[in-house]
């Protein structure tokens, strides 16, 4: 089985991402080591909290570079929701730039009359890049589970995977560009379609292992 590094910065929800990994057929790793990410076959950054602690946390535990060089190298990557949003410059809720892997900010949802923030609950996709293997084996506009109150907005358009409307707002709700994905919503709390999400990750994974 691949083993995937899941990892560990104080601000995830790592007990449940493991059991999913472990239910898409993976062997997930509970790591901050740096070598134990270059020695893995795929990175998950999962994420919940505020944008400042995370990228803080990240800093200071030496992760910041060996995310970008694995991401460069073409090794999977996955983020989730949090683990998302730090890969962009910068994010309307704290001061703390992002890693800046992705182009764009992150922005506060809109208030409106009908709508709460944070966006809590399940809700619909509507796949952009419906040939992405985040999507396979899955019906079309599939539901999925979210908390955030802070979506992200990158600058190519193109990268978007998904998108989901919460009130009038419609905004990014996947992304997807290579080996690098990742999503707003919670994959290991969206039931079926969130573990055929996770398997997909994994079944990319095995392909990219050398036989």
């Amino acid at each position: 089985m691949p083993v995937i590094a899941v990892v560990d910065y104080e601000m995830g929800n790592l007990h449940s991402v493991c059991k999913g990994l472990e239910k898409a057929g993976a062997t997930p790793n509970v790591t901050y080591s740096p070598k134990e990410l270059e020695q893995a076959d795929a990175i998950v950054l999962p994420g919940v909290g505020a944008f400042d602690p995370a990228v803080q946390h990240l800093r200071s535990r030496g992760l910041e570079q060996p995310i970008k060089e694995a991401i460069a190298s073409g090794k999977p990557f996955l983020g989730i929701c949090l683990g998302l949003q730090i890969l962009f410059e910068s994010s309307a809720e704290g001061t703390q730039p992002g890693l800046g892997i992705i182009k764009g900010k992150v922005r506060r949802f809109r208030s409106e009359p009908d709508i709460t923030i944070p966006h809590m609950g399940w809700n619909q996709l509507e796949v952009t890049q419906p040939k992405s293997i985040l999507w396979e084996h899955l019906p079309s506009d599939p539901w999925v589970y979210f908390v955030h109150s802070y979506y992200v907005d990158p600058i190519d358009p193109l990268i978007r995977a998904a998108t989901v409307t919460h009130g009038t707002q419609t905004v990014t709700a996947a992304i997807a560009h290579e080996n690098l994905m990742a999503v707003q919503f919670h994959p290991e709390k969206s039931s079926n379609i969130g573990l055929q999400i996770l398997s997909n990750f994994v079944a990319q994974v095995r392909e990219k292992i050398p036989a």
